[in-house]
């Protein structure tokens, strides 16, 4: 009786607790993160749905939108139309790509019937038409009647490896409104809270190219679920030969 109750006591001392511990910590990290990605990849899909029909909804004026935006509701992407007359000689360019190509989107502030001035991303120019002297005849005159895209503005710029804007040498990349705001010197006017991303024009060979509105929004939490929950079955196979042979020996 003594001997088999120190030869359960020495099975026990040798079970590796420790190991099982970790392994049941690590294992409920893992799957705690699949989970999560799970709910991620459905709110994704929700997401890309709901851009997809309010991209292919019936513009609304743009006062309208922004009512809508003080609400509380989302309007991004949401088209919108608005009427006014670009401020003469004064563009902002912001980094982009179209179709492979480097260039600039040009951003150009207007003048709304209101009085309050909307800055237009009237679309691409290829990097060394970037001057306007370049291509005088798109410099639009007189009243307009913009229909786009409404976008919201970023608070900060988006990652540490996003450069820095140069306002002073008009170089952006990424869009600051405050910063074109100024660099604009529009610093007393009313600027909307809001970019307009305008659509095609009806001469699609002259510049700036319109309708450059790219809605590329990546969804690949399927990948990192599969891969959270693929690491789970790994380390419980693993862990579970450890333990099997350490109790075998």
């Amino acid at each position: 009786m003594l001997n088999a109750q120190t030869a359960a006591k020495e099975k026990t001392k040798g079970f590796p607790w420790a190991l099982v511990v970790a392994t049941l910590v690590a294992l409920a990290i893992l799957v705690s993160l699949g989970n999560w990605q799970v709910r991620r990849l459905a709110w994704k899909g929700n997401l890309l749905a709901t851009i997809d029909q309010r991209i292919h909804s019936d513009p609304v004026p743009l006062a309208d939108a922004l009512a809508r935006k003080t609400a509380g509701e989302d309007i991004e992407y949401l088209p919108v139309t608005v009427g006014g007359s670009f401020i003469p000689g004064v563009e902002e360019h912001v980094l982009s790509t179209w179709n492979g190509a480097s260039g600039w989107n040009v951003y150009a502030p207007l003048r709304t019937g209101g009085g309050d001035v909307v800055f237009v991303n009237r679309g691409f120019v290829p990097y060394d038409r970037k001057d306007p002297a370049s291509r005088p005849d798109s410099q639009p005159q007189g009243p307009q009647q913009i229909s786009g895209l409404a976008r919201l503005p970023l608070a900060a710029k988006p990652s540490f490896l996003v450069p820095d804007n140069v306002p002073a040498k008009n170089e952006y990349y990424w869009k600051d409104l405050a910063a074109m705001t100024a660099a604009a010197g529009l610093g007393g006017e009313t600027v909307l809270p809001v970019f307009i991303d305008a659509g095609p024009y009806p001469d699609p060979a002259k510049l700036p190219i319109g309708g450059v509105t790219i809605i590329d929004l990546p969804n690949n939490h399927l990948q990192y679920a599969v891969t959270w929950y693929g690491l789970a079955a790994v380390l419980f196979v693993i862990s579970g030969l450890m333990i099997w042979r350490r109790l075998r020996n």
